[in-house]
C-alpha cells in the first residue's frame, strides 16, 4: 500500500511454486526374490507437487509391501520381498516429468 495522506493505492504479490526437475533419474535393479528392491530418484528442489510412483501402469502407495518416502529432494520406493511379478517398469512421475526404470 502506498499512502501519501489524500491518495492511497494498493497491490498484492502473488506466487506460483516453480516446477521442480528429475535431476537423478532412477536406475535400472536386478536382485533375487525375496528381497528388496530400492529405487531412488532425486528433484532440483523440495516440492509440494505431487509426486507418484507406479509399477507399471499401477500407481503405487506405501503399505506393507511398498514403502515411499521422501527426505528433502530425495525420493525412493523401497518393493518388499520382491516376486516375480513385481517384475516390470517402475516409473516415477513429478508435474509434467517422468523418470523410468
Amino acid at each position: 500500500t502506498c499512502d501519501t495522506g489524500d491518495q492511497q493505492t494498493t497491490a498484492a504479490v502473488h506466487l506460483k511454486e516453480a516446477a521442480a526437475t528429475i535431476v537423478e533419474r532412477l536406475k535400472d535393479v536386478a536382485t533375487y526374490e525375496g528381497e528388496d528392491a530400492v529405487f531412488e530418484c532425486r528433484l532440483s528442489r523440495e516440492t509440494a507437487q505431487d509426486a507418484q510412483w507406479f509399477l507399471g501402469d499401477v500407481p503405487l502407495q506405501s503399505n506393507e509391501m511398498n514403502e515411499i518416502r521422501v527426505q528433502g529432494t530425495r525420493h525412493s520406493l523401497i518393493l518388499r520381498k520382491v516376486t516375480l511379478e513385481d517384475c516390470g517398469s517402475i516409473t516415477f512421475k513429478v508435474g509434467q516429468h517422468s523418470s523410468a526404470a
